[in-house]
């Protein structure tokens, strides 16, 4: 049984920085996959950044140079360090993984990862 729990959301002013952690539990895979997704009020959930099964990332462009996915592999505890936040940062952040070679799933979209946290809140203020 894969367990996600995030954690770390708060409410920043726009300009600040947040770290998210995902905790990670039952990932019994020596590969897996896992991405940071948000959702904000009134829309769909979208992809923000990603780690394939090869431990490489991927970002959508709204985010490049402004957060970074990491991974303590020992821990299995996945991090999402965003920097230089704007107010269309805020949603609630979701980790989602899954476990293999990841065949079905293609970040940034949505469907292919079995497994999903309860999600964190981030709240950026202008």
């Amino acid at each position: 049984q894969v367990q996600l729990v995030e954690s770390g959301g708060g409410s920043v002013q726009a300009g600040g920085s947040l770290r998210l952690s995902c905790a990670a539990s039952g990932l019994t895979y020596s590969r897996y996959c896992m991405g940071w997704f948000r959702q904000a009020p009134g829309k769909e959930r979208e992809g923000v950044a990603g780690l394939d099964s090869d431990g490489r990332t991927k970002y959508v462009d709204s985010v490049k140079g402004r957060f970074t996915i990491s991974q303590d592999n020992a821990k299995r505890i996945f991090y999402l360090q965003m920097n230089s936040l704007k107010p269309e940062d805020t949603a609630m952040y979701y980790c989602a993984a899954q476990m293999g070679l990841c065949s079905g799933v293609s970040f940034p979209r949505v469907n292919g990862y079995n497994y999903w946290g309860q999600g964190t809140q981030v709240t950026v203020s202008s």
